[in-house]
C-alpha cells in the first residue's frame, strides 16, 4: 500500500455522541465541547478537536480565524481532521484527504495524575507554507511522549499556500479581506489561544507552553513573537532550519497574487470566492516555493530581525538551529535534473534584482568553491542564504536586543546519496520514529537520539537545554551555553560528540559573503 492509500485507509469522521456510550476517564471538558480520545498503552491521544468557532469555508474564506464559542456537546476525538490545501509533491501531510475545513488540532497526553501542571510542546508542522500537515505519520507523538510523559504535546493545523498566504487588498473589492496575507499565522495564535484556555483540562499548564517547528513551521516559530498580543499564549520557542526571513515584501506578494489572477482569468476577490479549491490549489503551482507571510507593518514588523534586535522578544527563550547540507535534501527530492532547471530559473527571476555589490558577494561564493559540480555550488548558497546565516543573524539580534538564545548544528549525514546532511532529517530523530527512513537511509545512533530529544524536553520544562549527568541519557552532563556576540559559541550535535564550540559560527556561516543576503529568502 502506498503512502496516500495508507494515510486515507485510516481516515474516520469524529461524531457528536448523544447516547452517553463513551469511557469517561478519556473525555476532556473544553470551552467547545467535550472531547474523548483514545487510549494506547498508557498514552492518549486526541484527534482532530476544532480550534475554530467556525471553519473558514464559503465566505470565510480569507477571513480571519472565528474564535471558539461554547458547547455542551460531546464528539469522539479519534480521526485525524482532513489537512489544508497543499502541494502533494512537497509534504506528507498533504497526500491525505484535502479540505478548506482544516483548522484542527491533536494532542498526545500521558495517562497518568501528575501532582503538577505539565510543560506543553505545540509542534507547527513544514512544508514552505504550502504543504504538510499534522496527519503525517512522522508527527504522530505516541512514542515522544511515551519516552517523556512529563510533557503533553499538540500538534496544530493553520491554512497554507494560496488560502493562507495570499494578498487581496489591493483588488477592487479586496478591502474587506486586510488580513489575507497573513491568514495561517492567525490561524495558528487562534490554535495557540485555544490550547491557553483548554490545556490545563488535559493536565498541561497554559503558562509554560513551548511551541516548535522546522522549515515553515520553525519561519513561523520566529514570527509569531513578533505579531503584537501573541506572546501571552508562549514562553519559549525552538526554531529548527527556520528565521524571518521566510517572509515576503507586499510587492512580493501583490505580483504573486496577480501572476495568479491572470491565470485564472479573475480581476476580483467576488470571482475567486466562486472557484474550487482543488482547481486554486492546481492553478497556485505557478507561484512554487513563493506563497509566504508578509511583511504588512500590521501583523509582521518590516524588518523583522531589527525588530528583534530591538527587544521585540526579550522575554522569549529560544532554541535555533540548522542542518550542515540544507538544500541537498531539495537537491535529493528534486532530482539532479529538476533541481538544474529549478535553480536556473530561480537564478533568473532574482538574481537581476540583486545590487552590484551583492551579485559580487554571490558570485565570489561561487567562484570559490571549485571542484565541485554546479548544482552543488549552488546548494551551498542557498544554504547559507536560506537558513544557515538566517538563524545566526537571528540569535545574533536576540542578544543583541537583551533576549536569550541557544544555537546549534547539526551534523548527522543521511546514508543516501546526494543528501547528505539536508534539510528536515533531524524530524525522526526529534519525533522518535527510527523506524521511518526514507530522509536518513539508516538509523541514527540510539543515545545521540534520546539526548537530543531530552534536550527538546528539558528546554521546554526549565528554559535551559542543558543536562545534568542524572538525566543524561549517556550520564554525562551536557552544558549548553547561551549564544553572544562574544564568543559565538553553538552547541554542535554530532552523532557521537555533542559538544559546544567557541567561534562556531563564523564555522557555519560566510559572514562576509552571505550573511548579508539572508534577506532574499526569495532568491
Amino acid at each position: 500500500m502506498d503512502v496516500k492509500a495508507l494515510l486515507r485507509a485510516q481516515y474516520g469522521e469524529n461524531k457528536r455522541i448523544t447516547d452517553g456510550n463513551y469511557d469517561k476517564s478519556l473525555a476532556v471538558k473544553c470551552v467547545n465541547g467535550t472531547f474523548v480520545g483514545k487510549r494506547t498503552e498508557n498514552i492518549i491521544a486526541y484527534r482532530g478537536i476544532p480550534f475554530v468557532g467556525k471553519q473558514p469555508v464559503g465566505e470565510l474564506r480569507w477571513k480571519a480565524p472565528v474564535d471558539v464559542v461554547p458547547d455542551e456537546g460531546i464528539y469522539e476525538a479519534y480521526f485525524n481532521a482532513k489537512s489544508s490545501y497543499g502541494n502533494e509533491n512537497l509534504e506528507t501531510g498533504s497526500l491525505f484527504y484535502l479540505d478548506e475545513d482544516c483548522l484542527y488540532l491533536n494532542i498526545w497526553k500521558a495517562d497518568d495524575k501528575p501532582a503538577q501542571p505539565k510543560p506543553v510542546m505545540v509542534w507547527i508542522h513544514g512544508g514552505a507554507f504550502e504543504a504538510g500537515g499534522t496527519v503525517d505519520p512522522m508527527f504522530d507523538c505516541y512514542n515522544f511522549v511515551k519516552e517523556n510523559p512529563e510533557v503533553i504535546v499538540v500538534t496544530i493545523a493553520y491554512r497554507l499556500g494560496v488560502f493562507g498566504f495570499f494578498h487581496l487588498s489591493h483588488l477592487a473589492d479586496g478591502k474587506d479581506y486586510p488580513d489575507a496575507q497573513n491568514l495561517g499565522l492567525l490561524d495558528q495564535i487562534a490554535a495557540l489561544k485555544w490550547v491557553h484556555e483548554n490545556i490545563s483540562n488535559f493536565g498541561g499548564d497554559p503558562n509554560n507552553v513551548t511551541i516548535f517547528g522546522e522549515s515553515a513551521g520553525a519561519g513561523s516559530c520566529s514570527l509569531l513573537p513578533l505579531i503584537p498580543g501573541s506572546q501571552k499564549y508562549f514562553k519559549r520557542v525552538i526554531a529548527q532550519s527556520g528565521a524571518p526571513n521566510q517572509t515576503r515584501s507586499a510587492e512580493q506578494c501583490i505580483a504573486c497574487t496577480n501572476e495568479l489572477m491572470e491565470v485564472l482569468g479573475c480581476k476580483t476577490v467576488a470571482e475567486l470566492l466562486k472557484i474550487d479549491g482543488q482547481k486554486l490549489l492546481e492553478a497556485s503551482a505557478v507561484l512554487f516555493m513563493r506563497q509566504f507571510p508578509e511583511r504588512d507593518g500590521k501583523y509582521l514588523s518590516l524588518e523583522p530581525f531589527e525588530a528583534y534586535a530591538n527587544g521585540a522578544a526579550k522575554d522569549i527563550d529560544f532554541i535555533l538551529g540548522c542542518n550542515k547540507d540544507e538544500m541537498n535534501f531539495f537537491v535529493y527530492s528534486f532530482g539532479l535534473e529538476g533541481w538544474n532547471a529549478w535553480t536556473a530559473d530561480r537564478k533568473s527571476k532574482m538574481f537581476p534584482k540583486l545590487t552590484d555589490a551583492e551579485k559580487k558577494l554571490a558570485e565570489s561564493f561561487w567562484n570559490d568553491m571549485t571542484g565541485v559540480e554546479s548544482w552543488e555550488r549552488d546548494s551551498r548558497l542557498l544554504s547559507q542564504i536560506w537558513f544557515n546565516a538566517p538563524i545566526i543573524k537571528l540569535a545574533e539580534s536576540l542578544t543583541r536586543g537583551g533576549g536569550k538564545s541557544y544555537a546549534y548544528y547539526f551534523t548527522p549525514e543521511s546514508s543516501l546519496p546526494i543528501m547528505k546532511c539536508g534539510h528536515a532529517i533531524e524530524l525522526a530523530v526529534v519525533f522518535n520514529h527510527p523506524e521511518m527512513t526514507s530522509d536518513t537511509g539508516r538509523v541514527f545512533d540510539e543515545t545521540f537520539s534520546k539526548t537530543m530529544r531530552k534536550m527538546w524536553v528539558q528546554f521546554a520544562k526549565t528554559g535551559n537545554p542543558s543536562l545534568s549527568a542524572e538525566i543524561s541519557p549517556d550520564g554525562k552532563a551536557k552544558e549548553w551555553p547561551l549564544y553572544d556576540t562574544e564568543n559565538k559559541q553553538v552547541m554542535v550535535l554530532d552523532e557521537f560528540n555533542i559538544h559546544p564550540e567557541k567561534e562556531s559560527a563564523r564555522k557555519i556561516v560566510d559572514w562576509d559573503r552571505t550573511y548579508s543576503l539572508t534577506k532574499y529568502y526569495m532568491l
